[in-house]
C-alpha cells in the first residue's frame, strides 16, 4: 500500500473513493445538521448518499458501508461509524473504521481511497493521536491500493 499524507480538502482529492466519518446511523440523517466531512459532502454531493445510508439501518461502531457519491466526482463513498451515540470516538472505533473501510476497498477492487482524520473532528479525539492510530492500521492492512490521509486545511 502506498500511503500519502496531505493537507487540504478531502473532497478535492483525485481519488476513486473518499471516506466519510459518519455516526452509527441511529438518528435519521434528515434530523441532523451534519458538520465537518459529512456537512461538506451533503452540500456538494446532495442528499442521495445519505438517503442510501438511511436504508442501511444502524451501523455497528467501527463499521463501514458503501454508497454512491451523489454529485461528487468519486466512484463511491465509504461511510464509517467512527463515533458513538454520545458523539465521541475511541481508539477502537477509529481503528475498526479504518480496517473495515479498507476491507471494503479491497473487496470492491477500489484503486485509491482518501481518508479524513476519523474521530478527530466531531468525535473529539486528538488529531495527532488519531493519525498515529490510522497509520498503524494502514500498515496492518493487506489493501494494495493508494491511500491518502487528508489533514483538513480550509481554502
Amino acid at each position: 500500500m502506498n500511503v500519502v499524507i496531505v493537507s487540504g480538502d478531502l473532497l478535492d482529492q483525485p481519488m476513486d473513493v473518499i471516506v466519510n466519518a459518519w455516526n452509527r446511523n441511529a438518528i435519521p440523517w434528515w434530523l441532523l445538521i451534519p458538520k465537518g466531512v459529512s456537512g461538506a459532502i451533503k452540500r456538494r454531493a446532495g442528499t442521495g448518499p445519505f438517503q442510501e445510508l438511511a436504508k442501511m439501518g444502524t451501523i455497528p461502531l467501527g463499521g463501514a458501508v458503501l454508497t454512491s457519491a451523489g454529485n461528487l466526482p468519486f466512484k463511491a463513498i465509504i461511510h464509517v461509524a467512527g463515533i458513538d451515540l454520545k458523539w465521541r470516538s475511541s481508539e477502537a472505533s477509529v481503528r475498526d473504521s479504518v480496517k473495515n473501510a479498507l476491507a471494503i476497498a479491497e473487496e470492491k477492487g477500489i484503486a485509491s481511497v482518501a481518508f479524513p482524520l476519523v474521530g478527530a473532528g466531531s468525535g473529539g479525539a486528538d488529531a495527532a493521536t488519531v493519525e498515529r492510530w490510522m497509520l498503524e492500521e494502514f500498515e496492518r492492512s493487506s489493501y494494495s491500493g493508494e491511500v491518502r490521509l487528508v489533514r483538513f486545511e480550509p481554502k
